[in-house]
């Protein structure tokens, strides 16, 4: 719906709920998930963390017996995480709830019993979570899962930064409409060999940010520029795609936003086609990234076909076939597990031990932890 208020209200009038009474469910539920704005912001204004707060609203004002819950917090900051849990635990008195979570340390409190999954295999554990991970602990890291206690750990220690490859001086960024600005003003500067972490709450500005230092936002304020990289051209929003596409990547917050192609195989050539690479090459990089992001035996399969965490894999396995010196990614582990987690923040801390310049946005602590250079931490939403 255009409105959120509308939005969490559609189910309870799906429902006849009396009309008296939505109103007050539709506010009892998006205060529950801490969303920070009235019943008449619009939807199309809001972040993905906000979307993912105004979407668990919807469930929740309708009161259901059995829950069922696919990673509700993945794209939430600190504040909305502890709200969820804590709505969570109160009605889980009366409520069934089915939790569907990598980051299993963060719910533990709200569980009773944990089942693990691990591919052809089916059920590996089942039981109370201190049994299964006291008795299973060490086989389950083995498998990729989020034992708790057991943290990644970094690849590379940190490194000198070099040359100045991108910086914005007083960017910002006001979408159409009247509202208030999507970003506040911000300096940065992207170096080489040295990844920034860039957190804040939702709202904040962070997927807009990344979008002005991939180029593909003009700055409403401010300048973005990459004078080194083109100094005919240093504004990145003035690039053509083709020299935008060989020199800086960006990783969307949103898979589905990034996709172009019908197979997983055109999707990863589409950007070595795209800076003039020789057909060879271009399938020589394509096939390297997909089985280093195990992705090799999905190659003719359609993109929108994948799964959450495979098509993570994907938009990065696009981008890093074409090797750029800035690489620009939204939340770029949301939804993978230990294993994978480790596999891309391996394959990052490599690109920035090159002499790459990485930026990312995320709310995982974890990734900061191996692999920030430094944080760069913007104020709450407007």
């Amino acid at each position: 719906m255009a409105r959120a208020g509308d939005d969490v209200a559609f189910g309870l009038e799906e429902r006849c709920v009396p009309t008296a009474e939505i109103w007050p469910r539709v506010d009892e539920a998006l205060e529950a998930v801490a969303f920070p704005y009235g019943r008449d912001r619009p939807t199309h204004a809001l972040s993905g963390g906000e979307k993912q707060r105004l979407a668990l609203a919807g469930v929740l004002a309708l009161r259901p017996r059995v829950l069922l819950l696919d990673e509700p917090t993945a794209n939430l900051d600190a504040p909305g995480s502890s709200a969820f849990h804590e709505t969570i635990a109160r009605i889980g008195r009366d409520t069934t709830l089915v939790l569907v979570e990598h980051h299993v340390a963060e719910v533990l409190a709200l569980v009773d019993r944990v089942v693990v999954l691990a591919g052809p295999a089916g059920v590996v554990a089942d039981g109370p979570p201190d049994r299964v991970f006291a008795e299973q602990g060490a086989s389950l890291v083995a498998l990729g899962v989020w034992v708790p206690g057991t943290p990644a750990r970094r690849s590379h220690p940190p490194a000198e930064a070099g040359e100045e490859l991108v910086l914005a001086r007083g960017s910002t960024f006001r979408y159409p409409g009247g509202l208030a600005p999507a970003l506040a003003p911000v300096d940065l500067a992207l170096r080489s060999g040295e990844a920034v972490a860039i957190v804040g709450p939702n709202g904040s500005g962070k997927s807009t940010l990344a979008l002005l230092l991939a180029g593909l936002l003009r700055p409403t304020e401010g300048s973005v520029r990459a004078a080194t990289m083109d100094p005919s051209r240093p504004e990145v929003w003035r690039w053509p795609a083709r020299a935008l596409a060989a020199r800086i990547g960006m990783v969307f917050q949103e898979p589905e936003h990034q996709f172009l192609a019908s197979r997983v195989l055109d999707e990863v050539l589409l950007g070595p086609r795209r800076i003039g690479l020789a057909e060879e090459e271009a399938h020589r990089r394509a096939a390297a990234q997909l089985g280093r992001l195990r992705l090799a035996h999905l190659a003719e399969v359609n993109p929108f076909t994948l799964s959450g965490g495979e098509k993570r894999r994907l938009t990065l396995a696009a981008v890093l076939a074409c090797d750029q010196r800035v690489l620009v990614l939204d939340e770029p582990t949301y939804g993978q597990d230990r294993a994978t987690f480790v596999e891309i923040a391996e394959i990052l801390d490599g690109f920035r031990a090159r002499g790459g310049a990485l930026c990312f946005s995320t709310h995982e602590h974890a990734l900061i932890d191996v692999l920030a250079d430094r944080v760069v931490r913007l104020g709450a939403a407007s």
